[in-house]
């Protein structure tokens, strides 16, 4: 019984350190992390139903797909530090970390559940119509919101290079 308390225990002291080490980044995370085991599993699940067989090379292939997503949203950790700290400098007080990362779990995590539903599909489960569009349209619109963020950010760099004002 003890043990299993220490157990329980380890858990939450884990999980309450990540969650306040990553903020607002934490969610995200864990939902791109379930995605990625969830759609491995599913992938396991939905070879044979496509003619493929598991190997080690492939499951190693994935794994390593699934870390690499990880690598990509540290990467945008590290623009956001990189960019909190240029706006700190110019404005000092500036907070918002996480903000790139965040959308790049947050685009991850959407893509992730696209091939869940794939794999779910091809396993033979028949899949609400709206679902496979739900998803897709999340993925586009996180997307197009950083498109027009970049666009507008392009737009104000134009007119302070010509002196528009």
């Amino acid at each position: 019984m003890r043990e299993g308390k220490g157990i329980q225990a380890t858990v939450v002291l884990i999980f309450t350190t990540l969650t306040a080490w990553l903020g607002h980044l934490a969610i995200p995370m864990y939902v791109l992390v379930a995605c990625n085991l969830v759609d491995y599993l599913t992938g396991l699940m939905a070879a044979p139903h496509r003619g493929e067989h598991p190997n080690s090379y492939k499951g190693f292939n994935g794994i390593a797909k699934k870390i690499c997503m990880w690598i990509l949203v540290g990467v945008g950790a590290m623009i956001d530090v990189l960019i909190t700290y240029a706006a700190e400098q110019v404005s000092p007080g500036f907070m918002e970390p996480f903000i790139v990362a965040i959308v790049v779990a947050i685009w991850l995590a959407f893509n992730e559940m696209i091939s869940i539903l794939e794999n779910i599909r091809d396993i033979g489960v028949v899949l609400p119509p709206f679902l496979v569009k739900l998803v897709k349209m999340l993925k586009k619109k996180t997307e197009d919101v950083v498109d027009k963020e970049v666009d507008n950010a392009d737009d104000k760099d134009r007119e302070s290079d010509t002196g528009d004002n």
